[in-house]
């Protein structure tokens, strides 16, 4: 019995060792506020396919000429190929105007609604406001 207990125990550790400390998901009333909403133009500069929300960054240029890196979140990579994403439907380079809701702290971070395409595509982002709906 004293054995089983011990490989019990050195499993156990061994799991929670192997899985590493977990990022906290957050919700999105705590990060976004709805009732500031944003569409922004620029260029895509970088497009990262992580869990749990994929992220795009887009250098847009403001109201003073200066240009400046937004960060855009969006639903999991999961949920947007269920929503017909690709990885390469966003790359660096492309020209795209960007719906979304802007961060409550004023960075430049916003929560995407949907992607406009140079070609006029519209591409929704399943946004957690909605509940992952468009």
């Amino acid at each position: 019995m004293k054995m089983k207990f011990v490989l019990v125990a050195v499993a156990s550790i061994g799991w929670i060792a192997a899985t590493g400390p977990a990022p906290a998901h957050h919700a999105f009333a705590a990060i976004y506020d709805s009732e500031q909403p944003v569409t922004l133009t620029g260029v895509v500069t970088n497009v990262e396919w992580l869990n749990p929300h994929a992220h795009f960054y887009v250098d847009v240029e403001n109201e003073d000429g200066v240009v400046q890196n937004w960060d855009f979140e969006l639903a999991s990579p999961n949920g947007l190929m269920r929503l017909g994403w690709r990885r390469d439907s966003l790359k660096t380079g492309d020209e795209i105007t960007v719906e979304g809701i802007s961060a409550r702290d004023g960075s430049r971070r916003a929560n995407t609604r949907a992607v406009i395409t140079a070609d006029g595509r519209r591409m929704f982002s399943g946004d957690s406001a909605r509940g992952g709906l468009q």
